[in-house]
């Protein structure tokens, strides 16, 4: 019996997707749930499970755009698995399998330095597509795979043997081209972020934080914050918490504009930016404001890893009142980050260098990083952008008022 298998809805107000890429390749036998491809659209890219076992026939090509509910692949139900095949519950059976011919396998003889990759070559999909991406010459490679194909696992211990030396070779000057379609989802991005250029007042403002206070206490209890809640100590739920309660002193920053109206929450619904292989994603951490740091942590913490491994859902993007963006991560000194719409302004953090700086009359090197605040200028003056921002530096500079609501302990303590 031939299954077949439609787009599912990835959400509302999305009617098409596009096949980015075949997990499997057609005549495969996939198992039930097995992960078959994946599908960008333009709010994220998502996992399609097989919906039965069987032999797979692909009717869609990567690169394809489809409508939802149209029939991208069949599965021949009826059909039983080749003798050859591993099934996901042999997995680890069969990564140590691997583990000990990694060991014991001699370094196959390489090829010519600049051999091409070969078309046809027996790999999986995902195999392919890493040998492409890192210019490996195939025929370097002993697959590990059904019929001596190379699997994902195969190209990784290539790569962390020390023998890869492709990517070493340089350009090569051989002054070829590659024309690659851009994703939906990086379409998206890209019309999007033209249009908060085209559609918004924004303008940026700029301060400086001296990091020492936190770096001091981060190290002074970071291993018993790891002992006792099971997440590291990082900067950005310091950020995070200095943000919502900056938010709560200048709701106009959490405010957003719809039509002729603003709309402002009294709450602090945070995107914090991470890289992913498809590109920048913006998940939410929902009521940080009513968070401690190590439920921040934790969030944070659980929404990169499902960034990271592609499994980040549209319910985990959508909504989000104010973005946080950590350029420091990648070496980045100052920017100018770009609204994430609808909301009305975003937080740019920067590296952390040492620096010197006047403090009581005497100059001293400390820990300095720049911070950048984009804002929608018709709903946020500059009186309140400035407030927000300082408010933000004086409360990572000094943690306690983190605490006690912007405040120092003393003024909390006269309730001034």
């Amino acid at each position: 019996m031939a299954l077949e298998m439609k787009v599912p809805s990835p959400g509302e107000s999305i009617t098409e997707v596009e096949i980015a890429q075949w997990l499997v390749e057609d005549g495969d036998y996939v198992e039930k749930d097995q992960a078959i491809a994946e599908v960008d659209s333009d709010k994220a890219t998502l996992e399609l499970p097989a919906e039965e076992s069987g032999i797979i026939t692909l009717k869609a090509e990567e690169g394809d755009v489809v409508a939802v509910g149209a029939v991208v692949c069949l599965i021949d139900t009826s059909a039983e698995p080749p003798a050859d095949f591993v099934s996901g519950g042999d997995a680890v059976i069969e990564e140590k399998a691997v583990e000990v011919k990694k060991e014991e396998a001699p370094v196959p003889n390489p090829g010519p330095a600049n051999a091409p990759i070969a078309k046809d070559v027996k790999a999986t999909p995902v195999a392919k597509e890493m040998l492409a991406s890192n210019g490996i010459n195939a025929a370097k490679i002993q697959g590990s795979g059904s019929n001596g194909k190379i699997t994902k696992a195969d190209i990784e211990a290539y790569l962390t043997s020390g023998v890869n030396t492709d990517a070493m070779i340089g350009w090569g000057g051989t002054r070829e081209e590659e024309s690659k379609k851009m994703s939906m989802l990086r379409r998206k991005i890209a019309s999007r972020l033209v249009a908060v250029k085209n559609e918004t007042a924004m303008l940026t403002t700029f301060n400086e934080v001296d990091m020492k206070p936190v770096m001091d206490l981060r190290k002074k209890y970071k291993d018993q914050f790891k002992e006792s809640h099971g997440v590291n100590l990082g900067f950005m739920s310091f950020f995070t918490k200095a943000v919502t309660e900056a938010l709560r002193q200048f709701p106009a920053v959490n405010s957003m504009i719809d039509g002729d109206y603003m709309i402002s929450h009294d709450f602090a619904d945070i995107g914090i930016a991470v890289s992913s292989p498809k590109g920048l994603m913006v998940p939410v951490v929902r009521n940080a404001e009513q968070m401690s740091l190590a439920e921040i942590e934790a969030e944070i913490k659980r929404l990169a890893i499902k960034a990271r491994d592609g499994k980040i859902d549209i319910a985990d993007m959508e909504g989000g009142t104010f973005t946080i963006t950590n350029g420091g991560v990648f070496g980045s000194m100052l920017s100018t980050p770009i609204i994430n719409p609808p909301q009305s302004a975003i937080l740019g953090m920067h590296n952390i260098v040492e620096r010197p700086v006047a403090i009581d009359g005497e100059v001293k090197i400390r820990p300095i990083m720049y911070l950048a605040l984009s804002y929608d200028h018709r709903i946020i003056d500059g009186k309140e952008s400035v407030g927000f921002l300082k408010a933000v530096k004086e409360m990572i500079e000094n943690p306690s008022k983190i605490i006690f609501g912007g405040k120092e302990p003393e003024e909390v303590l006269l309730n001034l």
